[in-house]
Protein backbone atom coordinates (compact mmCIF):
# COMPACT_ATOMS: atom_id res chain seq x y z
CA UNK A 1 0.00 0.00 0.00
CA UNK A 2 2.78 2.30 0.76
CA UNK A 3 4.76 1.50 -1.75
CA UNK A 4 2.01 2.12 -4.59
CA UNK A 5 0.80 5.61 -2.72
CA UNK A 6 4.77 6.69 -2.98
CA UNK A 7 4.91 5.21 -6.69
CA UNK A 8 1.64 7.35 -7.74
CA UNK A 9 2.92 10.41 -5.30
CA UNK A 10 6.09 10.55 -7.59
CA UNK A 11 4.29 9.53 -10.73
CA UNK A 12 1.78 12.65 -10.58
CA UNK A 13 4.49 15.55 -9.05
CA UNK A 14 6.60 14.42 -12.00
CA UNK A 15 4.14 14.37 -14.76
CA UNK A 16 2.80 17.63 -13.59
CA UNK A 17 5.90 19.61 -13.43
CA UNK A 18 7.25 18.20 -17.14
CA UNK A 19 3.93 19.20 -18.02
CA UNK A 20 4.11 22.51 -16.52
CA UNK A 21 7.73 23.29 -17.10
CA UNK A 22 8.25 21.54 -20.31
CA UNK A 23 5.87 20.30 -22.54
CA UNK A 24 3.58 23.51 -21.87
CA UNK A 25 6.65 25.38 -23.63
CA UNK A 26 6.50 23.40 -26.60
CA UNK A 27 4.40 24.72 -29.36
CA UNK A 28 5.23 22.45 -32.64
CA UNK A 29 3.71 24.18 -35.84
CA UNK A 30 1.67 26.83 -33.76
CA UNK A 31 -0.76 24.01 -32.61
CA UNK A 32 0.34 20.81 -31.58
CA UNK A 33 1.14 20.83 -27.71
CA UNK A 34 1.65 17.58 -26.00
CA UNK A 35 0.10 16.86 -22.90
CA UNK A 36 1.26 13.56 -21.68
CA UNK A 37 0.03 14.60 -18.14
CA UNK A 38 -2.70 12.41 -18.79
CA UNK A 39 -0.72 9.47 -18.60
CA UNK A 40 -1.06 9.50 -14.46
CA UNK A 41 -5.00 9.18 -14.92
CA UNK A 42 -4.92 5.83 -17.60
CA UNK A 43 -2.41 4.17 -15.24
CA UNK A 44 -3.67 4.94 -11.72
CA UNK A 45 -4.20 1.88 -10.21
CA UNK A 46 -7.72 0.34 -11.66
CA UNK A 47 -8.77 -1.65 -8.69
CA UNK A 48 -8.61 1.78 -6.54
CA UNK A 49 -11.65 3.66 -4.87
CA UNK A 50 -13.85 5.17 -7.70
CA UNK A 51 -14.51 8.06 -5.78
CA UNK A 52 -10.94 9.00 -4.98
CA UNK A 53 -9.66 8.43 -8.35
CA UNK A 54 -12.32 10.72 -9.88
CA UNK A 55 -11.09 13.62 -7.07
CA UNK A 56 -7.80 12.66 -7.93
CA UNK A 57 -8.19 13.04 -11.77
CA UNK A 58 -10.17 16.61 -10.70
CA UNK A 59 -6.73 17.45 -8.82
CA UNK A 60 -4.50 16.71 -11.89
CA UNK A 61 -6.81 18.56 -13.96
CA UNK A 62 -7.25 21.91 -11.71
CA UNK A 63 -3.25 21.58 -10.50
CA UNK A 64 -2.75 22.20 -14.29
CA UNK A 65 -5.53 24.88 -14.77
CA UNK A 66 -4.21 26.88 -11.78
CA UNK A 67 -0.31 27.05 -13.69
CA UNK A 68 -1.98 27.21 -16.87
CA UNK A 69 -4.31 29.84 -16.17
CA UNK A 70 -6.56 28.00 -18.45
CA UNK A 71 -10.55 28.19 -16.90
CA UNK A 72 -11.16 24.72 -15.26
CA UNK A 73 -10.66 23.08 -19.19
CA UNK A 74 -7.94 20.49 -17.66
CA UNK A 75 -10.32 20.18 -15.24
CA UNK A 76 -13.62 18.94 -17.12
CA UNK A 77 -11.56 17.21 -19.79
CA UNK A 78 -9.72 14.77 -17.20
CA UNK A 79 -12.64 14.08 -15.02
CA UNK A 80 -14.50 13.08 -18.26
CA UNK A 81 -11.54 10.34 -19.18
CA UNK A 82 -11.68 9.57 -15.31
CA UNK A 83 -15.34 8.44 -15.31
CA UNK A 84 -15.37 7.15 -19.16
CA UNK A 85 -12.21 5.12 -18.27
CA UNK A 86 -14.30 1.38 -17.18
CA UNK A 87 -15.99 1.70 -20.32
CA UNK A 88 -12.77 1.69 -22.55
CA UNK A 89 -11.05 -0.63 -20.17
CA UNK A 90 -14.56 -3.12 -21.00
CA UNK A 91 -13.70 -2.31 -24.45
CA UNK A 92 -10.01 -2.53 -24.82
CA UNK A 93 -9.62 -5.63 -22.66
CA UNK A 94 -13.28 -7.24 -22.09
CA UNK A 95 -13.32 -10.05 -19.62
CA UNK A 96 -10.22 -9.71 -17.58
CA UNK A 97 -11.16 -5.94 -17.01
CA UNK A 98 -14.55 -7.63 -15.22
CA UNK A 99 -12.15 -9.88 -12.76
CA UNK A 100 -9.39 -7.22 -12.27
CA UNK A 101 -6.71 -9.54 -13.90
CA UNK A 102 -5.25 -6.34 -16.03
CA UNK A 103 -1.35 -5.03 -15.28
CA UNK A 104 -0.66 -2.34 -18.06
CA UNK A 105 2.74 -3.11 -18.04
CA UNK A 106 1.62 -7.15 -19.28
CA UNK A 107 -0.88 -6.43 -21.50
CA UNK A 108 -0.20 -6.56 -25.55
CA UNK A 109 1.45 -3.38 -26.97
CA UNK A 110 -1.56 -3.46 -29.56
CA UNK A 111 -4.27 -3.02 -26.54
CA UNK A 112 -1.96 -0.74 -24.80
CA UNK A 113 -2.26 1.37 -28.19
CA UNK A 114 -5.73 1.04 -28.56
CA UNK A 115 -6.51 2.05 -24.74
CA UNK A 116 -4.00 4.58 -24.36
CA UNK A 117 -5.29 6.69 -27.48
CA UNK A 118 -9.04 5.86 -27.28
CA UNK A 119 -8.98 7.96 -23.62
CA UNK A 120 -6.58 10.43 -25.31
CA UNK A 121 -8.41 11.16 -28.04
CA UNK A 122 -10.96 11.70 -25.92
CA UNK A 123 -9.81 13.54 -23.70
CA UNK A 124 -8.32 16.44 -26.41
CA UNK A 125 -11.40 16.20 -28.13
CA UNK A 126 -13.05 17.77 -24.85
CA UNK A 127 -10.48 19.88 -24.18
CA UNK A 128 -10.48 21.91 -27.21
CA UNK A 129 -14.03 21.62 -27.94
CA UNK A 130 -13.86 23.73 -24.51
CA UNK A 131 -10.93 25.78 -25.02
CA UNK A 132 -12.43 26.88 -28.79
CA UNK A 133 -16.31 26.11 -27.80
CA UNK A 134 -17.49 27.26 -31.00
CA UNK A 135 -19.36 24.90 -33.53
CA UNK A 136 -18.06 26.77 -36.83
CA UNK A 137 -14.52 26.12 -36.09
CA UNK A 138 -15.53 21.99 -35.63
CA UNK A 139 -12.70 21.34 -38.28
CA UNK A 140 -9.82 23.75 -36.62
CA UNK A 141 -10.62 21.32 -33.10
CA UNK A 142 -10.42 18.03 -35.26
CA UNK A 143 -7.62 18.85 -36.54
CA UNK A 144 -5.80 20.20 -33.43
CA UNK A 145 -7.25 16.81 -31.68
CA UNK A 146 -5.78 14.74 -34.21
CA UNK A 147 -2.20 15.91 -34.51
CA UNK A 148 -2.09 16.32 -30.69
CA UNK A 149 -3.89 13.11 -30.21
CA UNK A 150 -1.04 11.40 -32.26
CA UNK A 151 1.95 13.13 -30.65
CA UNK A 152 0.65 12.78 -26.79
CA UNK A 153 -0.46 9.02 -27.71
CA UNK A 154 3.45 8.45 -28.96
CA UNK A 155 4.52 10.25 -25.72
CA UNK A 156 2.40 8.44 -23.35
CA UNK A 157 3.23 4.99 -25.02
CA UNK A 158 7.03 5.89 -24.71
CA UNK A 159 6.58 6.84 -20.90
CA UNK A 160 4.67 4.49 -20.22
CA UNK A 161 7.00 1.50 -21.73
CA UNK A 162 10.18 2.96 -20.74
CA UNK A 163 9.18 3.58 -17.07
CA UNK A 164 6.80 0.68 -16.25
CA UNK A 165 8.33 -2.47 -14.46
CA UNK A 166 7.16 -5.75 -15.79
CA UNK A 167 6.01 -7.70 -13.37
CA UNK A 168 4.59 -11.13 -14.19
Amino acid sequence: MKSSFLTNSIRFITLLLAQIFVFNNIDFLGYINPYPYVLFILVFPFNANRSLYLCIAFLTGLTLDMFGNSGGIHAAACLFIAYFRPVALRLTFGVSYEYNAIKLPNVSLYERIIYISSLVFIHHLVLFSLEVFNTSNILYILKKTLFTGIFTSILCLLFNILFSSRKE
